[in-house]
């Protein structure tokens, strides 16, 4: 059988290429800034400091004194759990515009994940004492900040709900539906995780093995559901895999 060729492009990014205009633009998507005037944003901005972070670099570990809320700028942040087996459990890959981190305003005083640069990256950080002071200059981001914390109190839920509950087959599909929706690009019908995505990721992801996964997936490609290579994944059939999601089981 012939070897697939990857999809996958192989893009170099200079993170030190970060303009004003970029981090404008980020900052003021964040869910508890969207509501603010430019001129708010711009005062804002001044408060986060970038720095590079190279592949495979850790930016803080679980159980580290939450000091700092970040922001992906350029690049893919790796967010992992440890379980009380000692087995890793990978929580979500972030790409550029979103946070990540705690704060002591954010009810966490510690990190409770640890956050891995997947690719070179230029991350933005702002400290706790200086978001206090954007509390304390605009009083109605912290509604923002207590929406956001309970959304994401209630999708972390959902994963543990999916790692304890589902099936292998069910948290497979599911993971790679959410990493399509998030991350993909479209090529017709088809989806590209068009990320570095390994099975030893994927395994992570859903708390299996890279040998369980490995069976799986290939069910998956025999049924016509995806394509897969080193590092890439693609669907080809997101209904399918949404049905599999559903009930776990391939015919």
């Amino acid at each position: 059988m012939a070897r697939l060729k990857s999809p996958v492009r192989l893009d170099w990014v200079d993170p030190k290429v970060c303009s004003l205009e970029y981090r404008l633009k980020i900052i003021g998507r964040l869910p508890f800034f969207k509501h603010l005037p430019a001129e708010a944003i711009s005062k804002i901005n001044g408060l986060f400091h970038d720095h590079e972070v190279s592949t495979d670099e850790r930016i803080y570990f679980e159980g580290d004194e939450a000091e700092y809320l970040y922001l992906v700028a350029m690049g893919k942040v790796k967010l992992i759990r440890d379980t009380d087996s000692g087995r890793e459990v990978l929580l979500d890959i972030l790409r550029g515009g979103e946070y990540f981190g705690a704060l002591m305003v954010f009810g966490g005083r510690v990190y409770t994940e640890t956050a891995v640069a997947q690719t070179d990256c230029c991350i933005l950080q702002i400290s706790s004492d200086d978001f206090e002071n954007i509390l304390s200059d605009y009083p109605d981001v912290t509604r923002k900040v207590l929406e956001v914390v309970s959304q994401r109190l209630a999708e972390a839920q959902d994963i543990v709900k999916q790692l304890s509950a589902y099936t292998v087959e069910q948290r497979i599909a599911s993971a790679l539906l959410r990493l399509a929706g998030k991350l993909g690009e479209s090529h017709g019908k088809d989806v590209l995780i068009q990320l570095p995505f390994s099975r030893q990721d994927l395994a992570a992801m859903t708390g299996s093995t890279m040998e369980t996964v490995s069976r799986v997936m290939s069910r998956f490609g025999e049924a016509g559901v995806v394509k897969s290579g080193r590092k890439w994944v693609t669907i080809i059939d997101a209904k399918r895999l949404e049905e599999l999601g559903k009930r776990g089981a391939v015919n």
